[in-house]
């Protein structure tokens, strides 16, 4: 087994991207992900890779979009103002049926914003903030391994579906240390006859392309991906509960699930029956996470760094049931322990 290193979360991503074979890697600086493209450079010259810092986020995007049409695994990072300037190629990726993994460490919003933590992107990753019907495979984690061991199955998922995937973290994640393991996994030998590789004069030349000029052809691929976002939504739900039979249950991803954890630790010793909800992929969401616990629950409290966008997939899932709370902290501030118990106890005492 692999010995434990202590790593800081962005560097412990690149250097996971690199074990999975990632080899590309096209970006534009900014706060608070760029320990990313930093390592990218160093590492990827010394084992037969290539690093671009491309001259803007959109321009780092469509290289991205050049290298996967190659076959190869390539990776873009950034943080939310940058995604939101790489969405119109993220949706030409997604058009193209095109496999990549893209990072967004977010950032306080909206505009500049700050470049302290926050969750104020889930709707532009889960909803498509691009053009057109389209969908991310999206996965959330809430420690540096489990972001190396999501990174590492982001490039299988990329591959297996031929389809952009997400990673969604925020500035805490990136910016903290902890201990992890980086080992390599078995990877999957999935052809690329699709690539554009070049023909040796063998074949008609592969085209990679989201244009279709005749309606009912972009009807038809239309229809072609929606039925494998369908497929991703049945085959790759991801989600931790803890506590399963209890009554109340906080609802969080990424690092604010992290806190809630304790929080819901601090309420069982008071006397509470409290689990936890975790969502780790936000596309698809976990919808069965709800259904395992509706029948004996009495309410949930969901917990964002933003205004309130997952509870809004929370209450679709819980669907009138049973109430769903909300506390959230935006701009880059993190709730506190004592106030989401507070919040929680409310929930509570409203139920009693």
């Amino acid at each position: 087994m692999a010995e434990k290193i202590l790593m800081k979360g962005n560097e412990a991503l690149a250097e996971s991207a690199i074990v999975a074979g990632c080899r590309y890697f096209f970006g534009y600086p900014i706060t608070p992900q760029n320990e990313i493209p930093e390592y990218m450079a160093r590492k990827l010259p010394t084992i037969g890779g290539a690093f671009v810092q491309a001259e803007s986020e959109v321009a780092a995007i469509n290289m991205v979009y050049g290298a996967a049409s190659t076959g190869v695994r390539c990776m873009t990072s950034s943080s939310s103002p940058g995604i939101s300037l790489k969405q119109e190629g993220i949706s030409y990726c997604v058009g193209s049926e095109l496999p990549c993994v893209i990072v967004n460490m977010m950032r306080g919003g909206p505009g500049l914003g700050s470049i302290q933590p926050s969750q104020g992107d889930y709707f532009q990753a889960t909803k498509g903030g691009g053009h057109g019907d389209y969908k991310l495979l999206v996965l959330a984690p809430a420690s540096i391994q489990e972001m190396v061991n999501l990174t590492m199955q982001a490039f299988e998922l990329a591959d297996k579906y031929r389809n952009p995937v997400m990673i969604l973290g925020d500035g805490m994640l990136g910016q903290m240390m902890e201990p992890v393991t980086i080992e390599p996994t078995a990877s999957s030998k999935i052809e690329k006859p699709w690539a554009v590789v070049g023909t040796e004069g063998k074949r008609k030349p592969n085209i990679i392309n989201s244009l279709f000029i005749q309606a009912e052809d972009c009807e038809r691929h239309n229809l072609h991906l929606q039925e494998k976002f369908a497929l991703i939504a049945k085959n790759e739900v991801r989600y931790e509960i803890l506590n399963e039979d209890a009554e109340y249950f906080l609802v969080g991803y990424g690092t604010t699930a992290r806190i809630m954890r304790n929080v819901m630790n601090t309420a069982r010793k008071q006397g509470h029956s409290v689990g936890l909800i975790r969502p780790i992929s936000l596309f698809p969401f976990p919808d069965e996470a709800f259904e395992k616990v509706i029948g004996h629950a009495k309410g949930f409290l969901t917990v964002e760094m933003s205004a309130g966008q997952m509870v809004e997939d929370v209450r679709l899932a819980v669907n009138g049931r049973q109430p769903v709370a909300f506390y959230g902290r935006m701009g880059g501030m993190a709730p506190e322990p004592n106030t989401i118990l507070a919040e929680l106890y409310k929930l509570i005492e409203g139920g009693k």
